[in-house]
């Protein structure tokens, strides 16, 4: 048998969630933006190491080729056919140090050699350059390095013999080449450290706007399953009932019409919640358009009132005129689900709510009951999900903090002077013109 360990390690693992896609889809974006950036990078990079060595080869070589034709236009052959030279103690070999070759047959002899050269050439390097130049009668170049470290560029040309065949001299000139490959060789270093750095900037820069990117969709699958938690914690309990009064009416335990009227109350109360799980889940996905209006809120609280059935619990208002900017249909709803709260909570059990609502002309209303209140440390949490207390869903305050918050107002709770709990619900006033 295999051991449980080994047999969990070897489980293939399942597939990813949709939100571990969704991060692995991040991850992708900042792999490619990463790769199409360091492929820019380093294409650039190239372009502009191998222009620079471009640039310093043909500055050099343009230096020693002028160097070498002003020595040839000063050769001279004699009556005997002898190369005319100047003088090398005068300097004029010297720096760069320019070497005479002649052909002495099948080979090439030095025939003026610089007197005191600013840098010593390898013979070897020397004859093999100007040989190459004589064998295919054209401009040779090569880079040696000296005795003491130094890197010499050598440029060889070839010249009429006196007869007037070809390749009859070579002139060989040589300069010192060691702080141009150093000054290129620091900026290839620095352009790949700043490559190095700008990739991974852009590999950074992309993994966060990868995740902004993704970010909305992470946020909607975030609401998703809380609707999917929210509807599965509500909804458990009213299906749970009716079932019970299906089958209590089926045995003939109740009479019809008392099961029917609670079969009505249960279903009244599901629809409710639907609504209300609509409604929320609309909210925090910002589906819910805000179709700001100036409006009365003494006049819409006077109207929401009276349109409530209180069931003998006493409810008074006093309100001062006042205009807000507000979505009509969702801060009567914000009001009413404080209200319904106030009915239902804000009393003793069994006994008769006393309620006081109270419009202020700063845009506050303020709901005032004579209940238990609420604990500190229950306030805090109030407004989220699943907080309004035992038998309610939890979704009436949750839902008027958010209508209070999507107006640019608030939603508060303190503890009101006749001993229960104060709701502040504030929306912005109209500005008059």
């Amino acid at each position: 048998m295999t051991p449980p360990a080994l047999a969990g390690w070897l489980r293939r693992p399942g597939p990813p969630t949709p939100a571990g896609r969704i991060r692995r889809l991040r991850r992708r974006i900042a792999v490619l933006f990463a790769l199409v950036s360091g492929l820019g990078l380093v294409g650039m990079a190239t372009i502009a190491v191998h222009g620079d060595n471009a640039s310093w080869h043909f500055q050099v070589e343009a230096d020693l080729r002028l160097r070498s034709s002003e020595f040839a236009t000063d050769l001279r052959y004699d009556e005997d056919g002898d190369l005319l030279l100047p003088d090398p103690v005068e300097g004029g070999y010297d720096c760069p140090p320019v070497t005479v070759f002649t052909r002495s047959g099948d080979h090439l002899d030095a025939s003026a050699v610089p007197y005191r050269p600013c840098q010593v050439v390898p013979t070897p390097a020397l004859e093999a350059m100007a040989a190459k130049a004589a064998r295919t009668g054209d401009v040779a170049t090569g880079t040696t390095t000296a005795a003491n470290g130094r890197r010499l560029r050598l440029f060889a040309q070839p010249y009429p013999g006196p007869g007037g065949e070809e390749n009859g001299t070579v002139v060989v000139a040589a300069d010192d080449i060691t702080e141009v490959l150093a000054a290129h060789d620091r900026l290839t270093l620095l352009i790949t450290i700043a490559c190095t750095v700008l990739v991974a900037g852009s590999a950074l820069a992309g993994h966060w706007l990868a995740g902004r990117a993704v970010r909305p969709a992470l946020t909607a699958l975030d609401q998703q399953e809380a609707f999917f938690a929210d509807a599965a914690h509500d909804l458990r309990t009213p299906v749970a009932s009716l079932r019970v009064l299906a089958e209590t009416g089926l045995r003939g335990e109740a009479e019809s019409a008392e099961v029917m009227r609670r079969t009505l109350r249960q279903s009244t109360r599901m629809s409710e919640l639907v609504d209300d799980l609509l409604t929320r889940a609309r909210l925090m996905a910002g589906a819910v358009p805000l179709n700001r209006e100036p409006l009365r809120l003494d006049q819409l609280v006077d109207t929401l009132v009276a349109d409530t059935p209180t069931d003998g619990h006493r409810v008074s208002v006093r309100a001062e005129p006042v205009v807000v900017l507000a979505d009509a249909g969702l801060l009567r709803r914000a009001v009413a689900n404080l209200l319904g709260n106030a009915l239902v909570h804000g009393r003793t059990p069994g006994g008769t709510a006393d309620i006081e609502i109270t419009v202020a002309s700063d845009g506050t209303v303020t709901v005032d009951d004579a209940g238990p209140g609420i604990p500190p440390e229950q306030a805090r949490s109030l407004f989220e999900r699943f907080h309004s207390g035992s038998g309610s869903s939890g979704l009436g305050l949750s839902i008027a903090a958010w209508v209070a918050h999507a107006h640019g107002g608030s939603l508060k709770v303190t503890t009101s002077s006749r001993g229960g709990s104060r709701f502040l619900l504030r929306v912005p006033v109209q500005k008059r013109p």
